[in-house]
């Protein structure tokens, strides 16, 4: 049954598109996909057999991984979206987010370890770049609104003169007729 069941979970595995680990109760690695391998620039030699701490560089040493994985995971056989940020020797830096279960073997108490690992450093740069650019506008916009704001007030000002002038002249025009009928009347 084991046999058939690690057949299937194996195909699982490397059909997923991101890199993926299968690992044992002591966090060996039993198992990665071909995505894993290509992504991360290893091999099948220094991957399986090892724990999972001291793959690559030791990027995986993280302590805040190690609480999950070693005492999170045990009393809630899963966790998601732990997000790691990390150099790495051959691909540079990385945001990844990892995603965890915990299976247990029918029949045997010894429990593997999926771990999913999912690559959302080019979503993290553009999150960070609409950020910047949202910034950026929302300073423009406020920089053109006060312009905006002091041309009003600069129009206002001018309009009230000029508001001014006409009353005035209104008043002028008004006067002149006045004093034109004034001068037919003394003809």
């Amino acid at each position: 049954m084991w046999k058939v069941a690690w057949t299937y979970i194996k195909t699982v595995v490397d059909t997923v598109r991101e890199p993926f680990l299968v690992l044992d109760e002591h966090l060996i690695v039993i198992s990665a996909n071909k995505t894993f391998y290509t992504f991360f620039g290893a091999s099948k030699e220094t991957t399986e057999g090892q724990q999972v701490y001291t793959l690559g560089n030791g990027q995986w040493s993280s302590p805040k991984l190690r609480i999950l994985l070693e005492d999170i995971l045990p009393k809630n056989t899963y966790f998601e979206d732990f997000k790691v940020d990390h150099q790495f020797p051959k691909i540079g830096r990385k945001i990844m987010l990892l995603n965890a279960r915990r299976i247990y073997r029918t029949g045997e108490e010894q429990p593997i370890i999926l771990l999913a690992m999912e690559d959302v450093t080019k979503q993290k740069q553009l999150e960070d770049q609409l950020k910047a650019y949202t910034k950026s506008l929302t300073h423009e916009v406020a920089i053109r609104t006060a312009q905006l704001e002091l041309r009003v007030k600069e129009l206002e000002k001018v309009n009230r003169v000029l508001i001014r002038r006409e009353e005035r002249m209104n008043e002028f025009r008004a006067e002149l007729e006045r004093l034109k009928k004034a001068q037919k009347k003394t003809q």
